[in-house]
């Protein structure tokens, strides 16, 4: 098959090292394509017709993502080739650890530092408008202890034109307007051409001093209020907020710009066609019809003063905002405004060290001194660290190599200590572990050979248990096995006596591992020797176990269980070393009598499980086979219903231990009552998976053996 030109390319790329290999490289490459054919397409459209702007947003968008991926797939390439080397790594952790902490701090101290300038200048502006603010109430105070003499000695409306005097209050407050309310009658005692006398609403109380906005304009306001007799006599200072005003606060600062709040109270001002207010005077109310200049008209934002020049490249400061409070006249309502001061670090310097004069220089000079040898110091750790990471590194470097060597086989190469430090230790236990690498391949040789020999003897054991087992019409069978190591020393057997009898087998060898699988083995071919062999004689079997055990009353029938124990406890007692030995638990089922005919030799004694869940033990158990010689051992018998299950089982069944203590026989009980209507392997498999929930994350302790056979 012919491969296409694409394939070829691919390929062609892919020698020579250029192909990306991982999902981004290959999603960014893709991207990239398609974004330049769509670029191709956007410029030849815009060749034929300039004034098209064909897919402009699809290809600013692929741009952006190929720029994301593009900075993704860097980032994987960086960490995958330039971070491989720990020498690279080292340098990356002195860089994030020395200059990185400096680089923040820096930024930090210079972010702080701007808010903090920042704030600096806000505060000297608007504490200039609250000084202002301040004289323009203490000015009133007094006006109004001069009016409150005229008013007692009842000569202020003859002399209230006197309480001013025209050229020093101009010189003071331009542009001032006072008003004086005594009676229900408005005295204008300041003011400009066409000023009227100012109300002053309610919440106004005495020693009130606000920055105010009203008709669209913003004012420094003060009032007093003092009672004269059974009257009030009112005093009002109003003083518009405007460049002149603004400029003088500004002078040794910067530019200044004051913005009242946007929002307008409804029925007092229009923006665009003037603004009514409420005049009072002679006691009467009247509307009296005000247009707005254009100050009003700009929103009433007020802009003085300018940026001083900088000093050097450094001295520069983006414009800091504050959000003063601005009282409405006509309500009292508190709404906030902005302020923005423009000005410069020296500028702001110079105000904050005017009190120290020429000292103030050798302040700056110490702290530059300190921040050069900060610097220094830096460098001189950046240095170190530098030597430090190449000493480190050239370690490794030769450790990486010496592990290539052994990679190979060579087990002859050896690292050239040039130290007396920690790597040179470890170069050292490198060497010494090459010398011993070749003792431990030719000890793990060994041990595949033993772990071959556990394979066979583990197939060679699956053997003796039964494969097949052939069902009667009267009973049911499964047994199963799961060994705790490679081989198992527990046992379980299915023995064919006749037409309908049945012999079932379970036995538990002393220890673990290869002993006990063998032990099993002998007991396996001696059980299966002496049940299938017919008309033994009565002499022979006397001749071993004594005349006490003989069962036989018939030529060809079999030995009874506990006959049948007796000669595998001669025979294991004569053959085997003292520690070794077995239980078991042996019992003959005759299908057409329904009866179990057994006998315990140590075995932990099965339960026979009827169908109405009612639960008995087989027998308490007897001596073990193997340990003492003439041993003898009795035989019961039990009659089986239909659906009655015999449960026979090993003790790595029920001696488990986790938290919660033992597995138990009830647990046992209880899980083959729940699924006696089951077929016995799905019973066995309930049990063992039970079992190895019980035992959790923890090696399985022993040998786990269940025999089920159920009356039909």
């Amino acid at each position: 098959m012919k491969k296409s030109p694409l394939r070829d390319l691919r390929d062609w790329l892919t020698l020579k090292g250029w192909y990306p290999k991982t999902l981004t490289g290959k999603l960014t490459v893709y991207i990239g394509l398609l974004d330049l054919a769509l670029w191709l397409v956007h410029r030849a459209k815009k060749f034929f017709q300039p004034q098209s702007d064909f897919a402009s947003g699809w290809l600013f968008f692929l741009t952006i993502v190929l720029a994301v991926f593009a900075l993704l797939w860097l980032f994987q390439w960086a960490r995958r080739t330039l971070m491989w080397r720990l020498r690279n790594r080292l340098l990356v952790t002195y860089v994030f650890i020395g200059v990185f902490p400096v680089v923040l701090l820096v930024l930090m101290f210079v972010v702080a530092g701007g808010i903090f300038a920042g704030q600096f200048a806000t505060y000297l502006a608007t504490d200039e408008l609250h000084m202002e603010l301040h004289r323009l109430a203490s000015a009133n105070h007094t006006l109004m202890g001069e009016a409150k003499g005229l008013a007692r000695a009842g000569k202020l409306e003859q002399s209230a034109n006197t309480l001013v005097d025209p050229e020093i209050a101009e010189r003071q407050f331009p542009r001032r307007r006072v008003t004086l309310w005594y009676r229900g009658k408005g005295y204008l005692l300041q003011g400009q051409q066409g000023d009227t006398p100012l109300p002053v609403p309610e919440h106004a109380k005495d020693n009130f001093r606000a920055l105010v906005v009203g008709d669209g304009r913003v004012f420094l306001r003060a009032v007093s209020r003092q009672q004269v007799g059974k009257d009030q006599l009112i005093l009002v200072s109003s003083v518009p907020v405007q460049k002149e005003l603004l400029a003088q606060m500004a002078e040794q600062l910067g530019a200044v710009n004051l913005y009242p709040p946007a929002t307008q109270k409804a029925g007092n001002e229009n923006k665009h066609q003037g603004s009514t207010k409420l005049r009072i005077q002679d006691g009467r109310e009247e509307q009296s019809y005000v247009a707005l200049d254009e100050a009003d008209k700009g929103g009433g934002a007020v802009s003085a003063g300018s940026v001083p020049p900088a000093v050097n490249f450094f001295d520069w400061l983006p414009p800091f905002p504050t959000v003063p409070s601005f009282l409405h006249w006509e309500d009292g309502q508190s709404e906030r405004g902005l302020m923005l001061v423009q000005t410069r670090p020296s500028q702001l310097y110079s105000r904050l060290f005017e009190a120290m004069g020429k000292n103030a220089s050798i302040a700056v000079v110490v702290l530059e001194v300190i921040a050069v040898l900060l610097f220094i110091i830096e460098l001189i750790a950046l240095f170190i660290g530098f030597r430090l990471t190449r000493t480190i590194t050239r370690s490794v470097a030769e450790l990486y190599d010496a592990t290539q060597h052994i990679e190979k086989g060579d087990f002859r190469h050896r690292i050239q200590i040039r130290s007396k430090d920690q790597l040179a230790a470890l170069e050292g236990s490198f060497n010494s572990m090459t010398t011993s690498i070749e003792g431990l391949i030719a000890e793990q040789k060994e041990k595949q050979k033993l772990e071959s020999e556990l394979a066979i003897a583990q197939e060679v054991q699956a053997l003796l248990f039964p494969r097949e087992v052939n069902q009667t019409e009267s009973l049911e069978m499964h047994g199963v096995c799961r060994p705790a190591r490679t081989v198992s020393g527990d046992y379980y057997d299915f023995l064919q006596l006749g037409l309908n009898q049945i012999g079932l087998a379970v036995g538990d060898i002393s220890g673990k591992g290869i002993s006990a699988a063998l032990l099993m083995a002998t007991v396996h071919a001696f059980v299966r020797a002496y049940t299938m062999e017919e008309a033994l004689t009565e002499a022979t079997i006397g001749a071993a176990v004594g005349t006490s055990q003989m069962a036989l009353s018939h030529p060809g029938e079999h030995l009874p269980p506990a006959t049948l124990l007796a000669l595998l406890n001669e025979q294991l007692y004569r053959s085997t070393p003292a520690s070794k030995y077995a239980t078991m638990f042996l019992g003959f089922y005759d299908g057409d009598r329904r009866r179990l005919t057994y006998s315990n030799a140590g075995h932990l004694p099965p339960f026979l499980v009827s169908s109405d869940g009612s639960a008995r033990k087989l027998g308490d158990g007897g001596m073990v086979v193997g340990l003492f010689g003439g041993v003898r051992y009795e035989n019961d018998s039990v009659d089986m219903k239909a659906g009655d299950i015999i449960v026979a089982y090993s003790d790595g069944v029920t001696e488990p231990e986790n938290e919660f203590g033992e597995f138990g026989e009830e647990r046992l009980m209880q899980i083959v009552r729940e699924n006696s209507s089951l077929p016995l392997p799905r019973i066995a498999d309930a049990v063992i998976t039970a079992v190895i929930d019980w035992i959790g994350g923890e090696e399985q302790p022993d040998d786990i053996t269940v025999v089920l056979a159920r009356a039909r």
